[in-house]
């Protein structure tokens, strides 16, 4: 495929995730919740993630934010490639996305979808809106899990 179909091909699949993103929302159970905003460009995005029973396997990824189709599509796109992957895998591909947007390798066969964010790479000054749902991820990621949070009031003290 010439360099300008891939780069066509790569564009309609961007705006295609932007305008009918599959991963919008909020998941149930929230295991995860973490917000994040590109300061340069206004971008915001919130992830919310929920976990198998035993906190080491994504179960679902959803988002809600505002932003550019880059940052927007990059949200959805990550938010699918994720469900099933255990947390190690899920910081391994944040390093891959970051290592393919200073052009430096593409993500394997079956998680070439990924690979239309490459073009981004060609304009430095988006890059910070394609890397923002995966620095949000791996700030998800790395807080406690949100159901590991224990509350000290008891009913006795909540009602005194």
């Amino acid at each position: 495929m010439q360099a300008g179909n891939l780069r066509d091909l790569y564009q309609q699949v961007i705006l295609e995730h932007y305008k009918k993103p599959r991963h919008r929302g909020t998941t149930d159970p929230i295991d995860r919740r973490q917000r994040g905003h590109n300061p340069s460009c206004g971008d915001t995005i919130e992830l919310t993630l929920s976990l198998d029973e035993a906190g080491d396997r994504i179960a679902a990824v959803k988002f809600e934010g505002e932003g550019c189709a880059i940052a927007m599509a990059s949200a959805d796109l990550m938010a699918g490639a994720l469900v099933g992957r255990t947390v190690p895998e899920a910081l391994e591909m944040v390093q891959t996305f970051q290592a393919m947007m200073r052009g430096e390798t593409e993500f394997p066969h079956e998680l070439r979808k990924l690979n239309v964010m490459k073009g981004v790479a060609q304009f430095p000054v988006r890059i910070k809106c394609a890397n923002l749902a995966w620095h949000t991820l791996r700030a998800a990621l790395d807080a406690p899990r949100l159901s590991d949070f224990v509350s000290t009031e008891t009913s006795e003290e909540a009602s005194a």
